[in-house]
């Protein structure tokens, strides 16, 4: 069809018909629930929340793709993660969900609303195509202006995000990369969208090393504990160790 000229929507449906970028349980919903009705973190958890019991069922929409993925989140901790798109320029963090249900978009932050931004400016700003004074809008949105990073929800609510459900069920902190304009650039261009991309990865990777480190002890024994529950003042989101 030639550059840049697919829909958005090409490619990204599994043989089953399944959306994968709106795949994984909605813990958002929940999660506010609980807030409003300040159940938050005495009754209901501020992290780690559970996968809702109908997304287990053998019957449910849920991709092996995507079941694959979740299976691997519960076997390691990770702390730090990105996912790739293209058709844009631009690094989104989470919510990638308004809070409004019925908001097509609304600046919907997480209780590490710093951090995200953080990581996004990161990428953004050593992304050599995004930070190029050259650069040209790809369609319609101009990101340029507010530095190319967005928070998801604020740009189009997306249910069911990697992103939400990474935040919400592990400790992860994840963000979207949208790589390029073009969502199938021609072979002969793939070395350039390397060079704009290789810094901005490996100092995103780098990011793992910024923030608090250690080993929880138990006083009298000074044996690790498992599974401590860090939290911070001020900020409604617990980490495990």
């Amino acid at each position: 069809q030639g550059s840049e000229l697919s829909g958005w929507a090409m490619g990204r449906w599994t043989y089953e018909g399944i959306d994968l970028n709106h795949n994984f349980a909605d813990l958002n919903t929940a999660l506010w629930d609980a807030e409003d009705n300040d159940l938050v973190p005495h009754e209901f958890p501020n992290h780690y929340i559970p996968i809702p019991e109908y997304y287990t069922f053998a019957n449910a929409t849920v991709a092996p793709e995507t079941r694959a993925v979740i299976d691997w989140m519960q076997r390691y901790p990770f702390v730090l993660s990105a996912n790739l798109h293209g058709g844009e320029l631009v690094v989104t963090y989470p919510f990638d969900m308004t809070r409004t249900y019925w908001k097509a978009q609304e600046l919907t932050p997480t209780a590490d609303d710093g951090v995200f931004r953080w990581l996004a400016t990161v990428y953004a700003t050593s992304n050599l195509a995004m930070a190029s004074e050259e650069r040209r809008l790809c369609h319609y949105d101009d990101f340029i202006r507010v530095g190319n990073i967005i928070n998801g929800a604020n740009w189009h609510t997306v249910p069911g995000s990697m992103n939400d459900f990474s935040y919400l069920h592990t400790n992860c902190f994840e963000i979207t990369v949208e790589l390029s304009c073009d969502k199938f650039p021609h072979a002969s261009e793939l070395p350039a969208e390397w060079e704009n991309n290789r810094e901005s990865l490996l100092l995103y990777m780098e990011q793992v090393h910024r923030g608090i480190k250690g080993v929880v002890r138990d006083r009298d024994t000074e044996q690790g504990i498992a599974n401590a529950i860090i939290s911070v003042d001020g900020i409604n989101h617990d980490v495990r160790t």
